[in-house]
């Protein structure tokens, strides 16, 4: 995994002040040296300028970017943030066409099948990635993302200049390019947050490649290309037959995304995700006469505070010491105590460039800070959730009914606490209604469903492009910026495809919950561990914290430079900090509820001061 950046402009010639242009490259590369600690390069032609920062993960010491090849009179140079899996196969057809290669890398694989296919080859990538190739010879600038967004990739345009990067600080290290918030950003950030409208940066002119496009730079300008999109298809196949292929397409990719130089891990809750893919690594491994290292996170003395409710019935240890035990692995246990949760929000914005979900991110920041110690690459069960059905949100009726995000589906959380004048100027229901309305609409149909399986596949297709997306990218950013590799198994795109047309009677099978991926595993888990009821991923429930998330939003209020006064109404504030929270009715997903708002709060107020952001509103 790495950082790429960079810029083009078509009426520019950067070699006549080659000192300053790679002075820019290097503060782009600076800003993100935290995805790519152990080598780095910039690559500067006339009208297009390249920065890459490396986490080394294959080819050790001959994968080097940007990477640039000449063949006769044609330079390419490509620079590369991700995985590609199957890069051994691709690699062996392109000898038999006559390429030859110099390293090991699949950056190599990626811009040699460039430079014979052109931008088709990207349809034969099987991976995470992020990339940008530069064509001297058709002067163009081509960025490419993967089909579900694993990878992230923004841009901005400034007059006649295209710029890049994987993060957003990275566009902000370019030199005019302003942190600017305006009512469309304050919509994304209290109608939305901490979910994002896929294909916006929040703010004002920042962009990101959608899932699936590439993009395609040169003198006419910008155009956007799809390269993949989920399509609505007629299931064919018997439950055996969908039991026995989903089963197989979950083992590929889990051995796929074993590939690597140097020793893997996996995160492991005790649900069946993790274990399944904890399972089928672990197997590997001992056929190799290895032991797979394992992580699963808690927080300190959570055993006291914990209460069961509807979305997390049971705790994790007990379910984390069985597959330890059935896969026999080298288990470490993390725990995470209120301090080190509430400074690492603040860690969390930095990683993410917004706010985003509260401790439920930050914890997760401060577990993958302890993670690199061990390992560099990891293997999660995220994204199963999502293709398979397993929130609550694709059963209830209500959800059904209503025409909003069902996983935010009360929007008097978002509203109670803001300025009357905000709320006048940004109608946050609107915005949020709008942005469902959007992703209905461009949900790919089936000709002749019935209207509850119709619906299933709209509230599965905002779950791939809304819920899934916010926890891919915090996945990325909380992984990326401890120099961790988090890759993720069910995110392969042959997955998302074969089970976004899967009926929802196999889907549930025998109306068990996620029932097809619990019927997929059998060989691979324990019964206990395979019909485990769904428990996500945990948050403390000490009361404690929320008194000191309460106490440091109070100093905030105090404080007349802080600059959500200019965004919270002090008395509304209060009163909220005054009474219970109730942490059985989240206000975004299952998971935050009053205490994570208290620290959503304070996360925004960091984020406007750190960025030194401007307002327009």
């Amino acid at each position: 995994m790495c950082g790429i950046a960079g810029f083009s402009n078509m009426e520019e010639n950067y070699l006549y002040s080659r000192e300053k242009w790679e002075r820019v490259l290097n503060q782009m590369n600076q800003v993100q040296k935290h995805r790519g600690p152990d080598d780095e390069g910039y690559y500067l032609d006339k009208t297009c300028g390249l920065g890459h920062v490396r986490l080394s993960i294959i080819d050790l010491k001959n994968g080097h970017q940007p990477m640039i090849r000449k063949k006769d009179y044609r330079e390419c140079a490509i620079i590369f943030n991700g995985e590609i899996y199957n890069m051994l196969s691709l690699r062996k057809e392109l000898e038999k066409k006559g390429a030859r290669f110099e390293t090991n890398s699949d950056t190599e694989v990626i811009l040699v099948g460039y430079m014979r296919y052109g931008t088709s080859f990207v349809k034969r990538l099987n991976g995470i990635f992020s990339i940008a190739i530069w064509d001297g010879m058709l002067e163009k600038l081509f960025l490419f993302r993967d089909r579900l967004g694993v990878k992230p990739l923004f841009y901005t345009e400034l007059g006649n200049t295209l710029i890049f990067a994987s993060e957003i600080k990275g566009l902000f290290a370019y030199p005019g390019v302003k942190p600017v918030i305006d009512r469309e950003g304050l919509g994304e950030i209290f109608g939305l947050g901490p979910a994002k409208t896929y294909g916006k940066g929040v703010f004002k002119n920042v962009k990101e490649v959608l899932p699936g496009h590439f993009l395609e730079y040169e003198k006419e300008g910008l155009k956007d290309h799809t390269f993949w999109q989920l399509e609505g298809k007629p299931h064919e196949d018997s439950l055996q037959n969908t039991i026995e292929k989903t089963s197989w397409l979950i083992h590929d990719a889990v051995k796929m995304q074993m590939l690597s130089d140097i020793p893997i891990s996996t995160f492991l809750s005790g649900g069946v995700d993790s274990s399944l893919v904890t399972s089928i690594c672990a197997k590997e491994l001992h056929k190799q006469g290895k032991q797979l290292n394992t992580f699963s996170f808690d927080f300190h003395n959570n055993h006291q505070y914990f209460q069961a409710n509807a979305f997390q019935p049971s705790e994790d240890r007990p379910w984390v010491d069985r597959m330890v035990e059935y896969a026999e692995t080298r288990h470490i246990y993390l725990e995470c105590r209120n301090m080190e949760l509430i400074s690492y929000l603040y860690k969390a914005v930095d990683a993410r460039d917004l706010p985003c979900m509260a401790d439920v991110e930050s914890s997760m920041l401060y577990f993958c800070s302890k993670v690199v110690d061990y390992n560099k690459v990891t293997l999660t069960g995220e994204c199963a959730d999502e293709i398979f059905g397993g929130y609550p949100w694709f059963h209830k009726k209500e959800c059904f009914e209503a025409d909003n995000f069902p996983w935010s589906m009360d929007m008097e959380p978002r509203k109670m606490l803001l300025r009357d004048d905000i709320l006048e100027k940004v109608d946050l229901e609107a915005y949020s209604k709008e942005a469902y309305q959007r992703t209905i609409k461009e949900t790919p149909k089936l000709y002749g469903e019935d209207k509850i399986e119709a619906r299933r596949r709209e509230i599965s297709y905002l779950n791939l492009h809304w819920f899934m997306t916010t926890l891919l990218d915090r996945m990325d950013r909380t992984s990326m910026y401890s120099g961790l590799e988090a890759r993720v198994p069910f995110a392969d795109h042959r997955i998302v495809e074969y089970l976004y047309n899967v009926p929802w009677e196999m889907k549930c099978k025998d109306g068990i919950v996620k029932g097809l991926l619990r019927a997929a595993g059998e060989k691979d888990l324990p019964e206990e561990v395979l019909y485990r009821r769904k428990s996500p991923y945990p948050k403390t429930y000490d009361p404690t914290y929320e008194k000191l998330l309460s106490v440091e939003l109070q100093k905030v209020m105090q404080k007349k430079t802080s600059p959500i006064i200019q965004l919270i109404d002090p008395v509304k504030l209060e009163n909220f900090l005054n009474s219970p929270k109730d942490y059985g009715k989240p206000w975004y997903g299952q998971l935050m509820a009053g205490p994570q708002m208290i620290a959503f709060l304070l996360q925004v107020n960091y984020w406007l001061q750190a960025y030194e952001i401007t307002l327009e509103i």
